[in-house]
């Protein structure tokens, strides 16, 4: 019975490890209308794309896809009613070819194109009447565009960490003063029905086609930029010198692809990715020509106006002894070898020992 019960307990260890989310996988939930959905002529160029930027299927059939599986982030990501290529596609092509080689991007897209906001109303959702031409999309999400953008999520969290949340909205809410709260709204009951922190998961919304551009509704650019003022982590994305396809309402395909770019950048700088600052070790031991000590909790061997210092191999070293991470109930990282960066988040850089998530401090070694 012994060695049955252990066996059991290895088979479960495995089975974590192998079931546990990859803090590489880096997940971004997308929704919103058409131009969201994507309406971008999809040419031979957009339908290679690197491994590494995967979507999940938000439906059941199109292109052959299985509902709830990855697969090559080929368009379109949405759906075959009206989908094709968008700004999301553009979006993960940019994150890949900037961020180290061992981070994927993933990618959940539910949108309708011709819908109001109410459509991802959680509680309204159900009201809303449905028009006749987004009928097939609706039914193929489930008839709860809200709830299948939850399921995604939960999807997500499975197999990797969701670092934020596009949106790309606002043509059948023209000239309404409450879009930004409603928008607000929905932000907050996704972060809730996901447990994420604003913090982490930012909200990136993107502008109509200008009227600079023959943007028919041009006017809700300055509707959509109100978001920002009532939600310190939501981002607009401009949409200035992008052209439009005749209808006014859509973006041509290069318009696409350079609207995603603008999305990931923003994605870029806010999430600080970019490698020479999260690489710098702040060791406060450093300006004077020293390391920091790689014990954190070394013995004090001497204190002066700098800090405390210990003796390591023979040497001085400056004592960093804050293990910030131990306050949110994870260790500080071993200091023996470098440490990758597998996340970082408003607490600081984490990286992962033993199946585990850890603290980085000044006296580790970024690979």
């Amino acid at each position: 019975m012994k060695i049955v019960t252990y066996l059991a307990t290895i088979l479960l260890a495995i089975s974590q490890v192998f079931t546990a989310p990859d803090p590489n996988f880096h997940i971004y939930l997308a929704f919103g209308q058409s131009n969201m959905e994507g309406r971008g002529k999809i040419y031979q160029e957009d339908k290679t794309v690197d491994s590494r930027f995967q979507m999940i299927a938000t439906v059941d059939g199109c292109k052959g896809r299985k509902f709830g599986e990855w697969n090559d982030a080929i368009p379109p990501l949405s759906n075959c009613n009206m989908g094709q290529l968008g700004p999301a596609d553009y979006f993960g092509r940019t994150l890949v070819k900037k961020l180290p080689h061992e981070i994927k991007i993933g990618i959940a897209v539910v949108a309708i194109g011709d819908c109001d906001i109410q459509l991802f109303e959680k509680t309204k959702n159900r009201n809303y009447r449905i028009p006749n031409e987004i009928k097939n999309t609706y039914e193929a999400y489930g008839r709860n565009s809200y709830s299948r953008l939850i399921e995604m999520g939960k999807k997500a969290q499975e197999v990797g960490v969701i670092r934020g949340i596009l949106l790309h909205h606002g043509e059948n809410n023209i000239g309404q003063t409450d879009w930004p709260n409603r928008v607000k709204a929905i932000y907050d009951n996704i972060l809730n029905d996901l447990d994420l922190n604003s913090d982490d998961v930012p909200l990136l919304a993107g502008e109509v086609v200008s009227s600079e551009k023959g943007g028919k509704y041009g006017e809700m650019n300055p509707i959509i930029h109100n978001l920002a003022k009532i939600c310190s982590t939501c981002h607009i994305i401009s949409s200035q010198n992008l052209d439009s396809e005749d209808d006014g309402f859509h973006f041509t395909t290069n318009a696409y692809r350079t609207l995603g770019e603008r999305y990931a950048e923003e994605m870029l700088k806010i999430h600080n990715y970019n490698q020479s600052a999260i690489t710098t070790n702040n060791c406060w031991a450093h300006r004077l020509g020293f390391q920091c000590c790689k014990n954190y909790k070394i013995e004090v061997a001497y204190s002066d106006s700098d800090g405390d210092w210990g003796i390591e191999n023979g040497e001085w070293c400056g004592i960093d002894n804050t293990c910030w991470s131990e306050t949110l109930g994870y260790p500080c990282c071993n200091t023996n070898g470098c440490q990758t960066i597998y996340f970082i988040d408003s607490n600081g850089m984490w990286s992962v020992e033993n199946d585990n998530w850890c603290g980085i401090t000044p006296a580790n070694t970024i690979c």
